[in-house]
């Protein structure tokens, strides 16, 4: 097997190992991240009715003004969590359970984090 194909099968044992804890109710969702090489995708989950409540992504055409270099780096990550946090504010939301995804909490995903954090969600 390549190695790239390798991390992948690795990240997705970690988070099928981090999804058995981590879980989101009502009145606190599930805060998800999925990172790819070029951008960066969060989600708030609702785990008791299956429903996904709100997605983001770098893609999102408020972050081209926020984040004029590469949509993959910590600087487009930190926009990214400013954005969910105003999102989340909006919506009432002031916790949230963090799901990594598998991925370690470092760069980027740490970045998005803290973000939301300064933003004014408990993660």
């Amino acid at each position: 097997m390549s190695l790239a194909l390798d991390r992948e099968i690795g990240r997705r044992i970690r988070h099928r190992r981090l999804r058995k804890k981590v879980i989101g109710m009502p009145e606190r969702p599930r805060l998800c991240v999925f990172r790819s090489h070029q951008h960066l995708y969060v989600q708030l989950v609702d785990d008791v009715s299956g429903k996904t409540l709100h997605g983001w992504s770098t893609k999102d055409e408020r972050l081209k003004q926020l984040a004029r270099a590469r949509t993959g780096n910590v600087e487009a990550a930190k926009a990214l969590g400013t954005l969910v946090a105003q999102a989340c504010a909006e919506r009432g939301i002031t916790r949230a359970v963090f799901d990594r995804g598998g991925y370690l909490y470092h760069g980027r995903v740490k970045a998005l984090a803290e973000a939301v954090r300064a933003g004014g969600v408990q993660v």
